[in-house]
């Protein structure tokens, strides 16, 4: 009986651990061996150089601005993120007059802030490009409308303005999906909870402090673990919607925009591998590092 329940165990699992073997481990193992390696990508050999490859990373101003500039968004995109998806679930579930029930039309508020979900992060950072044009763009239109002329700007065109309008339609793009995501959450607290809070005389503030998010807390960790991966990305928005890409003069570029000129432009694929295992160890190190202080804070709440 054991015998038969181990094979059918094997049986079941084996093709999915050879399927991911060959398509996710294989090629993560394909990448550390270039990262080695000065392969050009077209050539049938490639040298073996060591640690080369890392140790000039460390040298190349360029690849240091994308370290720079995904350390910023890693700081701010998750952040404001989840302060406004926080924000926006609170005030359409608990916003309401009782301090119980959500705002009237909560659930249209919600389709509608869903809506940038539905199209792919290419089209975003398309229609967004349009809305940065400094001369028919719909934000400076909007300022001239309004009698703030002073306030228009070549939003993708000042190297001090170009990384934070970059990171906005990040956080434009994300905050929806978050905001549901927070108020499945919020829906599972007991309203009993809620109840007791109003009679004791606590306010909005206090409520969401005490009750809110330390039960929603899980939740809102492993939103920073997917948006602190996202931030370390950046690449499609940058690569679509920035100068050169990554202008000006530096100011947008991303790990991933330097890691995919160096490989498609240059032809440093081996070069490129490094940057992409840096890469890969730098989320590694974001996710254990969110989940490790999240974890620490539930073992000292109990």
């Amino acid at each position: 009986m054991k015998h038969g329940r181990l094979l059918f165990l094997v049986g079941a699992l084996l093709p999915a651990l050879v399927l991911h073997g060959v398509f996710v481990l294989s090629p993560y193992g394909q990448a550390f061996y270039l990262s080695l390696t000065n392969w050009t990508g077209v050539a049938g050999e490639a040298d073996f150089v060591g640690a080369d490859n890392f140790v000039r990373l460390g040298g190349d101003s360029l690849f240091l601005d994308a370290v720079r500039n995904n350390a910023v968004m890693l700081a701010v995109v998750p952040l404001v993120t989840i302060a406004l998806g926080l924000f926006l679930a609170s005030m359409l579930h608990l916003g309401g007059k009782d301090g119980r029930r959500g705002i009237a039309g909560s659930g249209g508020y919600q389709i509608v802030y869903f809506f940038p979900q539905l199209l792919s992060l290419v089209m975003i950072a398309v229609l967004w490009q349009f809305v940065y044009n400094p001369n028919t763009g719909l934000l400076n239109g909007a300022l001239r409308a309004v009698g703030l002329d002073g306030l228009a700007r070549s939003w993708l065109a000042e190297p001090s303005l170009a990384l934070p309008a970059v990171m906005a339609v990040l956080v434009w793009s994300s905050v929806g999906f978050y905001m549901v995501l927070f108020s499945a959450a919020i829906d599972a607290i007991p309203k009993e909870l809620y109840e007791a809070a109003l009679l004791d005389g606590a306010g909005g503030w206090a409520t969401f402090r005490r009750i809110t998010l330390p039960l929603v807390r899980d939740t809102v960790q492993v939103a920073f673990v997917y948006l602190g991966i996202g931030a370390l990305d950046g690449f499609a928005v940058a690569q679509i919607m920035t100068v050169g890409p990554g202008g000006p003069d530096g100011a947008t570029e991303v790990i991933g925009l330097t890691l995919w000129r160096s490989a498609f432009t240059f032809g440093k694929f081996g070069y490129a591998s490094a940057m992409g295992v840096a890469l890969f160890f730098a989320t590694l190190t974001v996710a254990v590092l969110v989940m490790r202080t999240g974890r620490k804070e539930r073992i000292e709440l109990a």
